[in-house]
């Protein structure tokens, strides 16, 4: 009698568990797996039309996703002072972290993105690492990115000089990065975010000057432009942190430059050049590991169904700009060979400035 009964007991656990957990309904009848996420969604709605003008991959993703990183960043596995991680310190304490010399220009979009978070009633850490992903999620090829919702408001600000500055060697920021808990490899990843970024205080001359001539689609064009020869500047000369561009219109990192070429990042570097899915994969994972520094994952909860589907991306390989050749590449992999990929046709690439939003 007792092994009857021991055997239909287990008999309805197995049908219980079997029954699919009960979906909350969200606004405009989506649903989701934690009722905590709906209030997502009314987010992805607000930002999409009012921060991302209807959706576009255009200036404000571009802050987003640098701000993304500036706030998480702020985290050291041996010092607790540094500061908590993505919890949204540099909109808590802007008045101090926008301030510091590596946070240059980020006061702009922190500004327009802290009403948003008090509208919904989220935390800051949570909406700058949510509009980051929203974002990106705009751009052709981009990642689809995860998103944990659940971090607090109870901070502290960060330390200065916890963000890498493009005059700093391949040395000092990998030290930096890995004092964070991020590999060479990941630090290689997360610069993914530059093939749709662009710049306006390296160079103040020339507004919203980009790093690629595709600054509007997540590709490896980056990888690919940063190793052709320097042959020129494209503002008013030699700026701090820059270094010669290969193209009209673009400007060139100096720690983009060295990270592409020093032995320890190279061989890493180039082989996104062709692999469009290997660099997407890479810095999703690099980026799911760099949102929730500070915190626990446990403590979280994944609310990453929210987060758009990017369109495809339209080729899984760099090109060569019109004008160049492979023997422009500066390849430094001593490894592999540079991959040959197309030349776009035409007359030689020069690029326009992004024009302010």
């Amino acid at each position: 009698m007792a092994f009857k009964t021991i055997f239909a007991l287990v008999s309805l656990a197995l049908v219980a568990s079997a029954v699919p957990s009960k979906k909350a309904v969200c606004s405009n009848g989506r649903t989701a797996s934690n009722a905590v996420c709906c209030k997502w969604f009314d987010v992805l709605d607000d930002i999409q039309e009012n921060l991302f003008d209807g959706g576009e991959c255009g200036e404000e993703v571009h802050e987003s996703l640098r701000l993304t990183f500036h706030d998480a960043i702020g985290f050291s596995k041996t010092n607790p002072h540094a500061g908590g991680g993505a919890d949204g310190s540099i909109m808590a304490f802007s008045d101090i972290e926008t301030n510091f010399h590596a946070n240059l220009g980020t006061d702009d979009i922190v500004d327009v993105q802290r009403p948003f978070a008090i509208k919904h009633g989220v935390s800051f850490g949570d909406f700058i690492q949510f509009a980051g992903a929203v974002g990106v999620s705009n751009c052709a090829g981009g990642p689809r990115l995860q998103f944990l919702a659940g971090r607090s408001n109870h901070t502290f600000p960060a330390q200065d000089l916890t963000v890498p500055e493009p005059t700093d060697s391949v040395t000092k920021i990998l030290q930096r990065m890995g004092d964070a808990g991020l590999s060479p490899n990941e630090v290689v990843a997360l610069l993914a975010s530059h093939s749709v970024a662009a710049q306006d205080h390296v160079d103040p001359s020339i507004h919203g000057s980009p790093f690629d001539s595709t600054p509007s689609s997540f590709d490896p064009q980056v990888y690919a432009e940063v190793l052709l020869k320097g042959v020129a500047f494209p503002g008013n000369g030699s700026q701090v942190g820059e270094v010669l561009s290969p193209l009209p219109g673009e400007l060139r990192l100096q720690s983009d430059a060295a990270i592409a070429r020093d032995p320890r990042t190279a061989c890493e570097w180039q082989s996104f050049v062709n692999n469009h899915a290997a660099m997407v994969a890479k810095f999703e994972a690099a980026m799911a590991k760099m949102s929730i520094l500070g915190h626990n994952a446990h403590d979280l909860v994944d609310c990453s169904e929210v987060i758009p589907v990017p369109s495809k991306a339209k080729s899984n390989t760099a090109v060569l700009p019109a004008g160049k050749t492979l023997t422009d590449i500066e390849a430094s992999c001593r490894t592999a060979r540079f991959p040959k990929i197309p030349t776009t046709p035409g007359p030689e690439t020069s690029i326009a400035p992004v024009p302010p939003s």
